[in-house]
């Protein structure tokens, strides 16, 4: 009877597997396009996958809840161009792709020397989405897929350097939306002066989020400790990295570096089966790197944003009018060394570029400025970490290139300027305290003015409404008794008499056809029902008729 073939048998294995879930495959097994591995919980499947509409075939892991959302890829160079594809684990824990001609298309690299004393190597898909090579003799995986991302950061996952072995971990976006080659956008720690997160195009900076100060990344201070992320900034003799991790494991987020160079972190959003934008490393123009050039301010509630800081001048400005603020500010006042230099505070800041400084954890912040003052080359300093109200130092020794004001949080810097400058400026303060100090003394004053000018006011109207005037007059018009057809009044000679102060010639007012006119009394003319200051010129004219009739 013929042997079956190895082929046979591989077939065989396959079939068995697929009646049952697996997180693990060993050297006498593979998976094969179709076919997937899926971790304990289900969180993760590793399988093969084409992005897209394209045809290529890739190796890749993607979550259980969202197969269409791809967080690691192994070949990400070299796809496979038809469905005859196989993965699998050597005997020397070498992870292998191979194409139908049993060709390797791709391979793993292991964190330590394969040699004869590999025993029982395994592959194993943890439920972290962790890819896994570990042998039986130790639990130091030997490779693992978190030490190679792709274009997404997962809880666990660490950006940054592992110093014993040299390795650089950073995320690198996709090509496209389906090509997962790698593209020169990429985000990793850069390790010159103090650490600092970094997103570049090839060798460029393009956005900074910043340094970490103990609580959060200086450029991001809403990664700040929540109930939802745990961040972690681990600086030591043997890794340099930042990770995050989520307590409540039943939720599912990621950090994706898009094919544009913007970092994004989602939630999956369980009842609407979608994800749920949640953080962007760039929401505005004062994101992009050294935006407004050296020694200047970026600040997104101003127009214009950009700022040269205080002692300082745009280097050319006419581009500055521009609004090309590329060139950045200089001095205008150099600096004098040890001649009575000083510091300026700026509040609520993202710290400079710190690729070119100098730091040390033990320092306080009096020490830290007195060392700065002593440097003729030193230009600022701050805190290195700010919990516990601060502590350690940071030094500058280069061109402060990338400041920000931020909208929330942010911490001190302390930026060196010549002696005349200070002088300025603290004169410039006191005119402007006194100025205060002026206004708030002539605002009291006529504060005061009006108040007695109102209670003066006040008083003489209620003298006049005492007296009667106006509202008692227009009473007495508006009254019942009076009547808009009513003949001619008539009044005694003696209220008449009363009224003209006795037809004095100087209440005379003129004369008409029929006689002379007089002003009449304030007095008078309420108690005669009149509202105003004279009597009309017919009413008069018409009573001198009448008194003529009675002679």
């Amino acid at each position: 009877m013929k042997a079956p073939s190895a082929l046979f048998i591989y077939s065989l294995l396959s079939f068995l597997r697929t009646s049952t879930t697996l997180d693990t495959i060993t050297p006498s097994q593979f998976i094969r396009d179709g076919e997937t591995l899926v971790s304990a919980d289900g969180s993760f499947e590793l399988g093969f996958f084409s992005p897209g509409s394209s045809k290529s075939r890739y190796v890749g892991i993607w979550f259980g809840v969202s197969n269409d959302t791809v967080v690691w890829v192994a070949n990400r160079e070299t796809p496979l161009e038809n469905l005859d594809g196989l993965f699998k684990v050597t005997n020397k824990g070498i992870l292998v792709l191979l194409d139908s001609t049993n060709t390797t298309i791709w391979s793993s690299n292991t964190s330590r020397t394969a040699g004869n004393n590999i025993n029982n190597p395994t592959a194993r898909l943890l439920d972290s989405g962790n890819l896994v090579v570990k042998d039986g003799n130790t639990e130091s995986p030997l490779w693992q897929s978190f030490d190679y991302p792709s274009d997404t950061l997962l809880p666990e996952m660490k950006i940054g350097w592992d110093l014993v072995s040299g390795l650089d971990r950073n995320l690198t976006s996709w090509k496209g939306t389906e090509d997962p080659a790698q593209s020169e956008i990429s985000e990793g720690l850069d390790r010159g002066g103090l650490p600092q997160l970094v997103d570049k195009e090839g060798d460029n900076i393009k956005v900074r989020p910043g340094s970490w100060n103990g609580l959060y990344f200086t450029g991001m201070p809403w990664l700040r400790l929540n109930p939802l992320f745990k961040y972690e900034f681990v600086m030591n003799e043997k890794e340099i990295y930042y990770d995050y991790k989520i307590p409540n494991k039943s939720i599912f987020v990621r950090y994706v570096l898009n094919p544009s160079g913007i970092g994004q972190g989602f939630k999956w959003m369980d009842h609407t089966k979608s994800w749920e934008p949640v953080t962007t490393s760039q929401s505005d123009e004062c994101a992009n790197y050294a935006h407004c050039g050296a020694y200047a301010s970026c600040n997104i509630n101003k127009s214009p944003v950009c700022a040269c800081l205080k002692g300082f001048i745009p280097k050319s400005p006419i581009d500055w009018n521009l609004a090309d603020w590329s060139g950045g500010c200089v001095r205008g006042t150099p600096l004098g060394c040890n001649d009575g230099d000083g510091f300026l505070n700026y509040k609520g800041v993202k710290l400079p570029d710190t690729s070119s400084s100098w730091f040390d954890r033990n320092m306080s912040l009096k020490e830290c400025e007195e060392l700065c003052l002593k440097n003729c080359s030193c230009r600022a300093y701050s805190n290195l970490d700010i919990r516990n109200g601060g502590s350690g130092c940071l030094l500058w020794f280069a061109d402060l290139v990338d400041l920000v004001v931020l909208q929330m949080d942010g911490q001190d810097l302390y930026i060196r300027v010549a002696a005349s400058v200070l002088d300025h400026i603290g004169k410039n303060r006191h005119f402007g305290q006194k100025y205060q100090v002026i206004i708030i003394v002539c605002s009291a004053i006529l504060l005061m003015v009006m108040l007695v000018l109102g209670l003066v006011f006040y008083v003489r109207r209620m003298k006049l409404r005492k007296e009667g005037l106006d509202i008692r007059c227009q009473n007495d018009y508006n009254n019942e008794d009076w009547k808009e057809d009513m003949e001619l009044p008539i009044f005694d000679l003696i209220t008449i008499s009363n009224a003209t102060n006795n037809f004095a010639s100087s209440n005379k007012l003129g004369e008409g056809g029929f006689g002379s006119v007089y002003k009449t009394k304030q007095r008078v003319d309420c108690l005669i029902g009149v509202c105003a200051t004279t009597l009309s010129m017919a009413l008069l004219e018409d009573f001198f008729i009448f008194m003529k009739t009675l002679d």
